[in-house]
């Protein structure tokens, strides 16, 4: 009998997952549908699920904030996402039972918003290929519990939440909390207390507790982030400056030693944690530093960008160093060399390459989620209730599930229709067509099958330029509407790979999750998508992953002599990646850009701007 699972997440990455006997269907970001950056509610992803069942066997709940917490709207159901799919008729309409504390529950529905950081690690290992495996999690913040600051004792009165987290994980359910560092606001500034062995309601116990009153290794990234002028969820930004600073004596360490030599916590004297969505800096220590965004656009003032760009520096040298001592710390505790990443920091492809060397001399493997954002909580809640309820041993292999979202089906007249909409025209055209389009610079877009799930093109939503030509990376940066500072990733075939980069044991990076080192002599063969350090994000393609996207590379290669071509993600500066075909249009009306490949079809939409 088939089983269909459908969660949900709530939070800055809001989203729905739908799983058909244990396989995702399909996965999506809220912000793709409604065109929000960042859209927290995921009631139109949950809309979606009528659209491949009438009926739900679990509707899994998976954000930071509890769910009677999230109740906004009545739609006669206890909370707005039971009651939405409800009335939508996705679960038992008639059931109304409530609990003796007054909740409502519903037998379909399953709570797992307590457990944040646990979903983050149960989507990266489902994923991983590994049968066990030991969970890092490093985020911002995970769920928040109340506790007494100075007991460690739960729900008391102040308020905590999670930071990192560490997990034993094995098949089919087993996940089994090590070490959790959560942050607080206690009323004693300074206060740590490590070393509280807790057991927590709703996991499995604790090895290491260590609570205290910092902000967490990705809150401190955040919190310069937000001082360099950007948004603290704009981490990017922050990774990307990074390599244009250099060591500063005048910025002390962001990490300090607070726990007697052990713990590494934040410094308050940087970081000021009252509340850990606020990621405040000392502005009194750091008054140097400027906070006008508007600098950053452009490179005109350059002595004002300095002490921001080291200070981006200092934060990703310290900030990686310090989840390296976690990674082996997890090692350590669980005694497994199979290692997951997630969690929002898991996002940092530069660290994420850093650590390849230090791992692969301990022969410690690792696998980095490529969904690390919250979006990712909803497939670990979906998959974690999948294997609770079938005990399915099965180990999934990741590779098969890198286009998660929705399988669109164009028929040439809504093509058309679409084009002529936004003033466009549709002409025929071939790989070899779009290659000579893209090797007298021009800009051609692609839009083909499923969109990407998480936060990176992979040539089903991708803008496309030769990397080749010496100034493309400030001229797409333009048309994006990014600053300049902003780098570009490039996809390779995979039987190039080795040839171009160090790919440091790795045998290929379908997902882009890491900044290679160039091989000898390529940097300047590609300087477009070459960062100020050297390095290149890059994706790895096979035939078998993208037959379109790695045939056109092919002829690329045959023309240029360049097996590699320059990719970034479709969309503008702060607007979601393009979902639909009109998004892809209309994004195209909207910009610089002229042209729009759909290889599928074997036709390009041409917008003369």
């Amino acid at each position: 009998m088939t089983q269909w699972i459908g969660a949900i997440t709530r939070g800055h990455n809001g989203g729905a997952v739908l799983l058909k006997d244990g396989k995702i269907v399909f996965a999506i970001e809220e912000e793709r549908l409604t065109r929000k950056k960042y859209d927290g509610g995921p009631l139109a992803a949950m809309t979606k699920f009528l659209d491949y069942t009438d009926k739900l066997d679990y509707l899994v709940v998976a954000h930071t904030q509890p769910l009677e917490e999230s109740s906004r709207i009545d739609f006669s159901g206890g909370d707005m996402y039971t009651g939405l799919a409800r009335k939508l008729g996705l679960i038992d309409r008639s059931d109304s039972a409530y609990s003796e504390d007054g909740r409502y529950v519903h037998r379909q529905v399953i709570d797992l918003s307590y457990v944040h950081h646990k979903l983050h690690a149960a989507c990266a290992f489902y994923r991983s290929g590994f049968e066990s495996a030991v969970s890092v999690i490093v985020d911002g913040a995970g769920t928040f519990i109340p506790m007494n600051i100075n007991t460690g004792i739960f729900n008391e009165e102040y308020m905590t939440w999670e930071c990192e987290s560490i997990f034993s994980c094995a098949y089919p359910d087993a996940f089994k909390t090590l070490y959790k560092h959560q942050g607080g606001n206690g009323p004693y500034p300074g206060t740590h207390i490590p070393y509280i062995p807790s057991d927590r309601e709703g996991e499995e116990g604790f090895h290491e507790l260590v609570l205290d009153d910092s902000a967490g290794i990705t809150k401190a990234y955040e919190a310069v982030t937000q001082y360099c002028g950007f948004q603290p969820i704009e981490a990017g930004k922050t990774m990307g400056l990074a390599p244009y600073g250099k060591k500063n004596s005048n910025i002390p360490l962001i990490y300090t030693d607070g726990n007697g030599g052990k713990w590494r916590t934040s410094d308050r004297n940087v970081i000021i944690p009252t509340y850990p969505n606020a990621a405040l800096v000392n502005e009194a220590k750091y008054d140097f530093l400027e906070t006008s965004p508007d600098i950053m656009q452009s490179k005109t003032d350059l002595t004002t960008l300095e002490n921001r760009r080291d200070m981006a520096y200092a934060v990703q040298e310290q900030s990686q160093q310090e989840v390296l001592n976690l990674i082996f710390k997890a090692v350590e505790m669980s005694g497994n060399k199979n290692v997951v990443l997630s969690g929002g920091y898991a996002l940092n492809c530069v660290a994420n390459y850093w650590y390849l060397d230090k791992l692969n001399k301990e022969d410690i493997n690792l696998y980095v989620e490529p969904v690390s954002s919250d979006a990712g909580t909803a497939i670990g809640a979906a998959m974690l209730v999948y294997h609770q309820t079938t005990k399915d041993k099965t180990v999934r292999n990741y590779a098969e599930t890198i286009y998660e979202g929705f399988a669109y089906c164009h028929n040439d007249k809504e093509i058309e229709d679409t084009a002529n909409k936004y003033g466009a025209t549709v002409v025929n055209a071939d790989h070899k067509k779009v290659v000579e389009l893209i090797r007298n610079k021009n800009i051609v877009t692609m839009f083909q099958g499923r969109s990407e799930n998480g936060p990176r093109a992979l040539g089903n939503r991708s803008i496309l330029f030769d990397p080749t030509f010496e100034d493309g990376k400030d001229h797409v940066n333009r048309i994006k509407r990014r600053e300049y500072f902003r780098p570009f990733a490039g996809t390779i075939l995979l039987d190039h790979a080795h040839e171009w980069f160090d790919m440091r044991g790795l045998e290929e990076s379908p997902h882009m999750m890491y900044a290679m080192d160039c091989q000898d002599g390529v940097a300047e063969k590609i300087p477009s998508i070459i960062h100020v350090d050297g390095t290149c994000r890059i994706q790895t393609v096979t035939r078998e992953q993208n037959k379109h996207y790695y045939e056109l590379i092919e002829e690329f290669y045959k023309q240029s002599g360049v097996p590699i071509i320059f990719n970034t993600s479709f969309n503008l500066g702060g607007e979601p990646l393009v979902e639909t075909l009109d998004d892809a249009v209309r994004t195209l009306y909207n910009s610089e850009m002229e042209y729009c490949y759909l290889p599928e079809y074997g036709k390009l939409i041409e917008m003369k701007n």
